[in-house]
């Protein structure tokens, strides 16, 4: 990375108060900045930060009013968050390796179609009946199943299992070792007092510009499908279990888990460890905050926490008291020895 304040303030449409013609060549964050790097102020508590940062430019809003000078030069810009964002991913763009061709070491069936300008690397292994779309990048050590479809222009990181029948779209993303289109966790009792395999005979769908992070697991329907919606952001360590639905731009954190059949609604967010129980509804633009255990349907914009979850607001209260129950355990007891000698007479 090299590039003149300038070129930066261009490439994201910022106003430069300051020396443009300034050398970048690092991203930092503002209260660790160096010479020659660049930064941004989202969060106004970190403002003090701003004065006395070594970084070379920081990226701020155009509506800061400064409390005294500053030795960054500044890019104002309206959203601070955004435009940094926007520059990494443009700086992101212009690192990438070029992925070409087809590694001699990975086994392609006769009978998968891939077009021309897919990549496949080493030790990968395309089944028969695939079929995956221009710019799509297979790396190393990746298996497709029979029948696969993948779209265009996605990104299948190392280790990714992806099995027979799954259907993905354009620019779609899975991250090294996460499985999809496992058998869900289907059994039945029976007499023995064991279980027998019930076959999970669908498959799963994942839409247009999807991101889905490392080591998730995302099972097959047992009939129908299992789907995601475009949009949908996974973080690490998720699993959706049979026949769940997940509607679009929804947001999902590290190691949550939705039972079968759970259908999720459009824009929700739900935090880290989070459990869903099954065949339950989630509406539009609820919130799950970290570590609830959800075994309800959640209305539309509600927003919950708990476990059980409970209205947000409610939880809020309640946890006051909660912290103060061995102080108010002590007082009671503490009001009750009167009465209990005044009983013992």
């Amino acid at each position: 990375m090299n590039f003149q304040i300038q070129q930066i303030a261009d490439w994201i449409g910022a106003e430069v108060v300051g020396d443009p013609n300034q050398i970048i060549d690092h991203f930092s964050a503002i209260e660790e900045g160096t010479s020659n790097g660049i930064s941004f102020l989202a969060n106004p508590k970190y403002e003090n930060y701003l004065y006395t940062t070594e970084a070379s430019a920081v990226i701020v809003s155009k509506e800061l009013t400064l409390k005294e000078k500053t030795k960054a030069t500044l890019l104002k810009v309206e959203d601070p968050y955004s435009a940094f964002a926007q520059l990494l991913r443009a700086y992101e763009a212009a690192i990438k390796p070029e992925y070409i061709g087809v590694d001699s070491s990975a086994s392609i069936h006769e009978t998968a179609v891939l077009e021309s300008s897919v990549y496949v690397g080493a030790y990968s292994v395309i089944e028969g009946g695939a079929n995956i779309k221009s710019n799509t990048e297979i790396h190393a050590q990746t298996y497709i199943g029979r029948n696969v479809v993948i779209g265009e222009g996605c990104e299948v990181y190392p280790g990714v299992k992806i099995y027979g029948g799954t259907i993905i779209g354009n620019n779609v993303v899975i991250h090294s070792n996460s499985v999809i289109g496992a058998p869900g966790f289907g059994f039945s009792p029976n007499s023995d007092g064991g279980f027998d395999k019930i076959p999970q005979l669908g498959k799963v769908v994942i839409e247009d510009n999807v991101d889905i992070g490392s080591s998730c697991t995302i099972d097959r329907a047992t009939f129908g499908e299992t789907r995601i919606s475009q949009g949908v952001k996974l973080d690490n360590q998720v699993h959706l279990a049979h026949n769940v639905f997940i509607g679009e731009n929804t947001v999902i954190a590290a190691q949550t888990g939705i039972a079968g059949s759970t259908k999720i609604g459009n824009k929700v967010m739900i935090g880290g460890q989070a459990g869903i129980v099954g065949h339950i509804e989630i509406g539009d633009e609820a919130k799950i905050q970290a570590q609830s255990g959800v075994t309800r349907n959640v209305k539309t914009n509600e927003k919950v926490q708990g476990t059980p979850a409970i209205d947000y607001t409610t939880f809020s209260k309640s946890y006051i008291h909660f912290k103060n129950l061995v102080s108010l355990d002590a007082r009671v007891r503490e009001l009750e020895q009167p009465l209990n000698k005044t009983t013992e007479k």
